[in-house]
């Protein structure tokens, strides 16, 4: 009864952390940029003393989904959203490059442009500096226009450009905050062909009814998984009952 309880028990618990993975994508259904991530599982053999015959679950390596958001169009100068590809750099909190799709961009307390997660977003020599302006633009390419304070009006001033690259999908993970990077540590080399679309913002690409009915498959699955325990419980009892000496 044992290889029973030990194959519900692990199937069970894979159960739980794709449920727990399906709740952090309803949770971020409205988070900007937001990828969802995926929970997988395969049986595997139990190597030891003898043959392997027991199965138990395994997770596998985690997944994600890299489909794009909706665009939606807010005319604000500081609102970015990738056209296709690509990735925009930012400094996570541990001060490591990092890349995001998410494009909500504002100028914090100490002038350096950031995102709405505030992470502040890479240029050509690191953090982007905004000085006193009245009117910036951020064209295609990443490149950030500004007319100076009391500047003339055909004056402009090129500050930087968005650092914009484009890592194979393949060769990123995710960390504890939300934030993509190469899984060797490396660093990613801008790309020139990466554009962005201004006054537009990407949403989440999770789908609220397929992580719902995927969360009831799961619960549904959880329950038949502690239906298996139970029954190989009550199976070892009948066993030892039918052993026991009168």
């Amino acid at each position: 009864m044992d290889k029973m309880v030990y194959l519900a028990m692990t199937g069970a618990k894979e159960n739980m952390l794709a449920q727990a993975k399906s709740a952090n994508n309803l949770a971020n259904v409205s988070t900007l940029g937001f990828k969802a991530d995926l929970q997988q599982a395969r049986a595997m053999q139990a190597f030891g003393d003898g043959l392997p015959s027991r199965v138990f679950s395994m997770s596998e390596r985690p997944g994600y989904r890299f489909d794009a958001g909706t665009i939606m169009t807010t005319g604000n100068d500081f609102d970015v959203a990738l056209t296709e590809k690509g990735w925009i750099a930012v400094q996570g909190p541990t001060g490591s490059e990092s890349y995001t799709r998410r494009g909500d961009l504002k100028i914090n307390a100490n002038g350096l442009l950031e995102n709405g997660a505030g992470h502040l977003v890479l240029g050509n020599g690191g953090p982007i500096a905004i000085p006193p302006f009245e009117k910036i633009d951020i064209g295609n390419d990443g490149t950030i226009t500004i007319r100076p304070q009391g500047g003339a009006a055909n004056e402009t001033l090129i500050l930087d450009r968005i650092k914009l690259v484009n890592p194979n999908n393949a060769d990123l993970t995710k960390n504890e905050f939300g934030l993509f990077e190469r899984k060797d540590g490396g660093i990613e080399p801008p790309d020139a062909a990466i554009s962005l679309t201004s006054g537009a913002l990407e949403g989440s690409n999770v789908n609220a009814i397929e992580e719902m009915v995927n969360m009831i498959s799961l619960s549904r699955q959880f329950e038949l998984q502690v239906k298996m325990m139970k029954t190989a419980e009550q199976n070892d009892q009948s066993l030892e009952q039918l052993v026991r000496v009168s």
